[in-house]
């Protein structure tokens, strides 16, 4: 009989959840009390419920449960005795804390990304970071969305998601979900930026105290200058023809703050770049700390900003982020949190793949929600598809009829 490596004795599905450690489960789980008042449901089998929602996309708790009762037979390799009942996923949805999730997938990251080797050229010294927010609209008022009300006095809620995409790894290095009615600014107060480092964000979180924070700490801060700005010019720098033709309009040194309330927030040595981009027929104003750079360079860094839209667009277009399995703030908080498990393993997977075919985000996630009860081994096929099919061949029964 031929031997194949092709197929292995593992749905799918249980190598992607090999690589959740169990051991961090269970101290998550500990920590978060998250198998309190439980019997049969544990936090490791909500987990994998989730998870199996979030990979096949569904829509509700009937379609999740009824999908699982399909995969019977291949629960064992999944982690699980039995399927839950609507009512039990239901419940747990409610109850069980949603900070355990939350807790989960920083410690993920940081298990996976924080001592990962820095493949940059020497020249490239600093870690890029980029920060912004996006919302996830919900049909109920569950969490207050931005905006006024309407013309029945009541509006659409909104979850909003505050991301620190560290730009190397293209993944989420910290996470804080909120009511989409909050304050983007309010989000710099919980985040904690290493030193040496440079981070991009929109003009939104323009914080002067914070800023002044990371440039004591040399980080260097890339934004947009907001209208309402006060600021004094200090120093108009000399322009290059080179830099001329690029698009640079002017380049300056100013005093950013407002004198009236300095006592309350100092003023502080800032550079503002003015540019103009011919593609969009637009002029930008630039605000930024980085004094080395040339101002065409400052223009560039703030383009780089558009690396977390993509990761916003990926998210969105591959998750179940618009059908919520639950009302309460809770149910909700959680299933976006295991969609964001689920494109943190995706991307474990594809920084794993040291092979010359490519794979995009979006056929690796079709791929696994597909095949995620499917006994083929996972790393062999996306090393060489083709080679993996044509060395496969079936088993010869021949012997077998003979018996009968």
């Amino acid at each position: 009989m031929s031997k194949s490596t092709f197929f292995t004795g593992q749905p799918i599905f249980s190598q992607v959840l090999s690589l959740i450690p169990k051991p961090l489960v269970r101290r998550v789980c500990q920590e978060h009390q998250a198998d309190h008042y439980c019997k049969k449901f544990f936090f490791h089998d909500h987990l994998v419920t989730m998870l199996f929602s979030s990979f096949h996309s569904c829509t509700g708790l009937r379609e999740v449960i009824t999908g699982m009762q399909a995969e019977g037979d291949r629960l064992m390799h999944f982690g699980l005795k039995n399927t839950p009942r609507k009512s039990t996923l239901a419940d747990s949805n409610i109850k069980r804390p949603h900070t355990a999730f939350e807790d989960l997938f920083h410690q993920l990251v940081s298990h996976y990304f924080k001592g990962l080797p820095d493949s940059r050229s020497k020249n490239d010294i600093r870690r890029l970071f980029i920060i912004d927010s996006t919302t996830f609209t919900l049909f109920s008022t569950v969490m207050r969305g931005a905006g006024t009300y309407g013309l029945n006095g009541k509006k659409k809620g909104g979850a909003k998601a505050h991301v620190v995409l560290d730009s190397l790894h293209d993944t989420p290095a910290f996470i804080r979900i909120t009511e989409s009615r909050k304050s983007d600014k309010t989000f710099l107060n919980h985040v904690n930026i290493p030193s040496n480092t440079s981070v991009v964000l929109d003009k939104g979180y323009n914080q002067y105290n914070t800023f002044s924070g990371w440039s004591r700490k040399d980080i260097r801060w890339y934004t947009r200058l907001n209208k309402a700005a006060v600021y004094e010019v200090m120093e108009e720098l000399p322009l290059t023809q080179d830099q001329i033709e690029l698009g640079v309009l002017d380049d300056q040194m100013i005093k950013l703050g407002n004198p009236v309330t300095r006592k309350k927030t100092p003023l502080q040595d800032a550079r503002l770049v003015q540019y103009y981009d011919a593609e969009s027929k637009r002029k930008f104003y630039f605000l930024t700390n980085d004094f080395i750079s040339c101002p065409y360079e400052v223009a560039q860094m703030y383009r780089r900003r558009w690396q977390i839209e993509m990761f916003f667009k990926r998210l969105k277009q591959n998750f179940p982020l618009k059908c919520f399995l639950g009302d309460s703030e809770n149910a909700i908080r959680i299933q976006i949190w295991c969609s964001l498990i689920a494109d943190l393993l995706i991307k474990v997977i594809m920084d794993k793949m040291h092979t010359t075919k490519k794979w995009s985000f979006a056929n690796l996630c079709g791929l696994i929600r597909l095949h995620l009860g499917t006994y083929i081994n996972l790393w062999a096929f996306l090393k060489n598809p083709e080679k993996s099919l044509l060395n496969y061949k079936p088993p010869d029964r021949s012997m077998q009829a003979k018996l009968f």
